[in-house]
């Protein structure tokens, strides 16, 4: 694939032959800018000799143009909205009616508050899932994308209206709101905070962004990527005949207002069907390697994820964010004299684990997902917590507040929503076993012994491991 970003010639000096994919001396000519007020001022500025990259001569690859980059377009359009309504769920996800999302005051940038739903049980799975995966599989296309456009980017003069400026404007949101969503968000799924800020904030405040830039981006470019999706890439509408040329067939699209065709192409080394199949196939091989990071059947393909395979014996083989050793607890104070404090009603009720376990137990397959994108599918036994708020006196609940043994942390307490509570697959999980009915196994230490809250739809860091105490708090008038 030609791209010659370095072999344009210098302003004034005489342009090279260029030659079009048959062989035959191309003389394509861009057309002229529309200056509008101030005039002078942009016509001034176009006047003024540029060098590569700025030389519309210097960008040569035969395959970009109007109709490419509408293509990459049209994939973003559908794929990056459901990324951001995907995170933006997660935001809601986490509770930020009761302060506990990061970050817990966004001021006017808040979301509409509303009790986020335990049914389906696999829905922040899915969500957070789309989310993450689905960012790292759009990567070759953004990248795609970008280099599709890398003419527009280096266009001379670089405005040429009041109204063009606003639109470049948008673009410093769109172009660096994705490239920082996209640069941290895969950092953050390996681990690797090489930043001094916090990750959650920025990418919130960042994802705004970027929101605001893609919104702009879309109003402002919408017709013109349906245009040119209709009219095909040389205005004939033959998509089928187009996507089976070779590269000694390919010809570059028509130079048009928009500065993304070449107006000096050299040969075609790859087609576009050949292009469209490289990033295709990157997006699917990515795919491939961190889908098992959220479908079971394919954990063994997820080389992508930092965790490795291996993370317990038996049921407790499965994904852990905070180990026992990681979160500070003494060991001591999860043996024979732990107890569960229960508040909110009349008096405090305490529960040994033998207590617990005596009480009626019950089963629940579900699922439990994280943040980073890692879910796995178990079956918990334990106690409801609704019977452990009737127990409690306190049988209708307005909220929950479950504190760990872990004193220190982001994630060493949670606040539960009514209905989180009161779902009747909602536990204080003592035992854990596979998703396929086998044995169950007690809770190992790093999972969260000698019992956790599992809520369907909960996000993982919220399923609190280590309970100390929950207190029921009484709904309100």
């Amino acid at each position: 694939m030609t791209t010659a970003g370095t072999t344009g010639p210098a302003a004034g000096a005489d342009p090279p032959e260029t030659l079009d994919g048959d062989g035959r001396e191309n003389e394509r000519r861009a057309p002229e800018p529309e200056y509008g007020f101030p005039t002078a001022l942009w016509r001034g500025l176009g006047r003024i000799p540029v060098p590569p990259p700025f030389h519309p001569r210097t960008w040569r690859s035969p395959l970009r143009g109007t109709w490419l980059t509408s293509v990459f377009g049209a994939v973003l359009l559908v794929g990056l909205t459901v990324v951001v309504l995907t995170g933006l769920m997660s935001y809601i996800a986490y509770g930020p009616q009761f302060g506990q999302a990061i970050p817990a005051d966004v001021g006017g940038l808040h979301l509409p508050f509303f009790d986020w739903p335990t049914d389906p049980s696999w829905f922040y799975r899915l969500t957070q899932g789309l989310h993450v995966v689905g960012g790292m599989v759009l990567t070759p296309i953004v990248l795609a994308k970008l280099w599709s456009v890398v003419p527009k980017l280096f266009a001379w003069p670089p405005v040429t209206s009041v109204a063009q400026l606003l639109e470049r404007v948008s673009l410093l949101a769109l172009v660096g709101g994705i490239l920082f969503e996209f640069v941290t968000g895969l950092m953050n799924s390996q681990y690797d905070y090489s930043w001094g800020f916090g990750f959650y904030t920025a990418h919130y405040y960042g994802a705004w962004v970027f929101i605001g830039g893609f919104v702009a981006h879309v109003v402002l470019k919408f017709p013109t990527m349906v245009r040119a999706l209709r009219r095909g890439p040389h205005g004939s509408g033959a998509f089928d005949r187009w996507l089976h040329d070779s590269p000694a067939t390919t010809e570059p699209e028509p130079v048009d207002a928009h500065g993304l065709a070449p107006v000096a192409p050299g040969r075609p080394t790859l087609s576009r069907r050949g292009l469209l199949g490289l990033v295709g196939g990157g997006s699917a091989l990515v795919g491939v390697l961190s889908i098992g990071q959220t479908w079971d059947a394919l954990r063994p393909l997820a080389v992508l994820s930092p965790r490795g395979q291996s993370y317990g014996d038996g049921p407790n083989d499965f994904q852990i964010n905070r180990t026992l050793a990681g979160s500070g607890i003494d060991p001591v104070a999860l043996g024979d004299g732990w107890r569960l404090r229960l508040t909110g009603g009349s008096g405090e009720v305490s529960l040994s684990r033998a207590d617990l376990a005596a009480m009626p137990q019950h089963t629940a397959v579900l699922p439990i997902a994280c943040v980073e994108g890692w879910s796995t599918t178990r079956t918990w036994s334990g106690v409801r917590l609704r019977d452990l708020a009737a127990l409690a006196g306190v049988p209708a609940p307005d909220n929950a507040f479950v504190q760990s043994v872990e004193t220190s942390g982001a994630f060493a307490r949670a606040t539960l929503q009514s209905n989180q509570v009161l779902d009747p697959d909602s536990l204080l999980a003592l035992r854990v076993g596979d998703d396929d009915g086998g044995p169950l196994a007690d809770l190992s230490p790093d999972h969260g012994f000698p019992a956790r809250v599992i809520v369907p739809a909960l996000p993982g860091v919220h399923n609190t491991k280590w309970v100390a105490s929950i207190d029921f708090r009484r709904r309100t008038a």
